[in-house]
């Protein structure tokens, strides 16, 4: 589950979990105008269950794959 903690259409949306699978999750969305498109950024910080550990061999190449997808995706969608 998670939480909007920031709403500031058009520029941009903070969600941050309140209950899920990490110990943190803050996901930062923006959007900038760009080339006479729009430019996506996304920033996470979050904390893995079980330290940097458990975050080195699982969870990174997870999290790195789950936002490759979303680039493909918003790719397909709109280039």
């Amino acid at each position: 589950q998670s939480e909007i903690t920031a709403w500031e259409p058009p520029h941009r949306f903070v969600d941050e979990q309140r209950r899920g699978p990490y110990r943190a999750w803050i996901h930062e969305h923006t959007f900038t105008e760009s080339k006479g498109g729009s430019e996506v950024r996304d920033l996470v910080r979050y904390a893995a269950p079980g330290g940097w550990l458990i975050d080195r061999l699982f969870v990174r190449h997870d999290v790195r794959r789950i936002f490759e997808y979303r680039t493909r995706k918003l790719q397909e969608l709109f280039v």
